[in-house]
């Protein structure tokens, strides 16, 4: 099995030769979330949700960096992109959860 630190590495190499790899792009905004680079998720997910037609799971992640970086404000406005990508693909409980998620946000500030 390959390291967290191997995948990531190995992404970054996919990324840096094809920076329109959306699903590189994608994968390596997940693997930078598990691997707690907060900023560096954010940064690739933003860029993959730039160019992909993604069906709601790229802003409920996007949405949990932010969350983590201390941008609550801006987690809200993806998870309402996410609940919007959600209805258009018909995955309604994808979007049930973002709207609990925002929900949660607002009892917090």
């Amino acid at each position: 099995m390959t390291s967290p630190s191997a995948r990531i590495d190995a992404l970054r190499a996919i990324v840096a030769k094809q920076p329109g790899n959306a699903v590189a792009r994608f994968g390596l905004g997940v693997e930078a979330l598990k691997a707690e680079l907060w900023q560096e998720a954010a940064d690739h997910l933003t860029t993959y949700l730039a160019t992909a037609d993604d069906e709601g799971n790229g802003y409920g992640r996007l949405a949990e960096a932010l969350v983590r970086l201390g941008r609550a404000d801006d987690a809200r406005a993806a998870l309402r992109k996410g609940v919007e990508a959600a209805e258009r693909f018909g995955h309604p409980g994808m979007a049930s959860e973002f709207e609990s998620r925002i929900e949660e946000l607002d009892a917090e500030s």
